[in-house]
């Protein structure tokens, strides 16, 4: 039977490479997860009070289909939050979705045709990809340099040609923890208005920075017609309730996209109404556990870079945001970055993901870590890691 050529394309190494944990784990090894970024997972829980609200929202009868657009009061908190970071928006500029997933395939469903380009900051986190190809668009790497946290400008402006139709950011990103200063996101804004190029912003992990204030694009967005992605599965810590916006800053430029995007929002009917009332507590409510979970995430960020640029073949620039470290396998025996990925999970048991699966051009070479377990989970995962890299040097 016939199957789409579009979906062949669909790619994402995070969850893909948990099928070959999982023969692995059937033969007896214990596995040591450190491939999906997901708080919950290990051990973070969302607020008793956003819980409440939930529960609370349930058995008052809040159970039926929610406006395809949002809740109205979580649309005018969204809004106000992204006001605060200098974002043009109202409550009529935000839609709510299930989980940014939702939101970047409704955008490029949206924006991307055959043949279109769409400009990714390398390496980048896969569904990016997926949802270019998926509608049938070509993704396009440009260089970061990891170090200093900074965009190539020189390479996005090289590869920038008729069919180009975005640019994305990921900001702090996934999988390098790169966190985008208000420089480069003044000089981002400027290539796309030379060349009427939409902006694709993704700021889920916003409030995840270490070292230095974080600057979202709204700061720097004027008029230019950005569409902001976020949601509530990082900061907020209710990764598996999936719910996520998009906002749209009030550019003239936007009126066609902000008048046909919605019409998939009510397609798909809309997003779970008891997740939203918890959502808009967890926007209104104490915010004091994210300055904690920050201050733990720091702590394993130190701990997991220091030792994997003490072990001999690896290096690791330092994350300045997100909970993800991303090494570069400088000496080793093996073909590939997936080939020293699966033989790690074969020999040890510790599960991390091949670079090359968050783009290949500048991803290849790396693998990527979480850095979310407990510092004896991370310990153990890393003296595997070390005693595995000594041996196959």
């Amino acid at each position: 039977m016939k199957v789409s050529k579009k979906v062949a394309g669909v790619e994402y190494a995070i969850r893909d490479i948990v099928t070959a944990a999982r023969q692995v784990e059937k033969q007896g090894q214990k596995i040591t997860y450190l491939n999906i970024g997901d708080p919950v997972q290990y051990g973070f829980q969302p607020p008793d009070n956003v819980k409440e609200a939930m529960i609370r929202s349930i058995k008052s009868g809040n159970n039926y289909y929610a406006s395809s657009e949002g809740l109205p009061e979580l649309r005018e908190a969204i809004a106000q939050k992204e006001k605060a970071k200098g974002l043009s928006v109202s409550a009529d500029d935000i839609l709510v979705t299930n989980g940014v997933s939702e939101a970047l395939d409704m955008v490029m469903s949206s924006i991307v045709e055959e043949g279109d380009e769409v400009l990714l900051p390398g390496p980048y986190y896969p569904p990016y990809a997926s949802y270019v190809r998926l509608h049938g668009g070509i993704p396009v790497e440009f260089a970061v340099d990891l170090k200093n946290s900074t965009p190539d400008i020189d390479d996005i402006k090289s590869k920038i040609t008729p069919k180009t139709v975005a640019i994305c950011l990921i900001s702090p990103n996934n999988p390098t923890g790169a966190v985008f200063s208000e420089n480069s996101l003044k000089k981002l804004v400027d290539i796309a208005n030379e060349h009427d190029l939409y902006i694709i912003c993704d700021e889920i992990y916003d409030q995840i920075v270490f070292d230095e204030k974080f600057t979202g694009i709204g700061k720097v967005s004027g008029d230019s017609p950005i569409i902001l992605l976020n949601g509530f599965s990082k900061v907020h810590l209710m990764s598996g309730w999936r719910i996520g916006y998009i906002a749209f800053n009030q550019s003239d430029k936007l009126k066609p996209l902000r008048e046909n995007l919605p019409k998939l929002a009510r397609v798909r009917i809309s997003t779970n109404l008891p997740v939203q009332y918890a959502a808009l507590e967890s926007l209104r409510g104490p915010q004091g556990y994210v300055n904690e979970f920050v201050s733990e995430l720091k702590k394993r960020r130190d701990f997991v870079v220091k030792r994997l640029n003490s072990i001999p073949g690896l290096s690791c620039t330092n994350p300045r945001g997100a909970f993800y470290a991303f090494p570069k396998i400088e000496n080793n025996r093996y073909k590939s970055d997936q080939e020293f990925v699966m033989e790690l999970l074969r020999k040890t048991g510790v599960l991390t993901v091949h670079g090359s699966g968050f783009g290949t051009k500048y991803g290849s070479g790396h693998f990527r870590i979480v850095f979310l377990p407990d510092l004896n989970t991370l310990g153990f995962a890393l003296d595997e890691i070390e005693r595995f890299v000594s041996t196959a040097s």
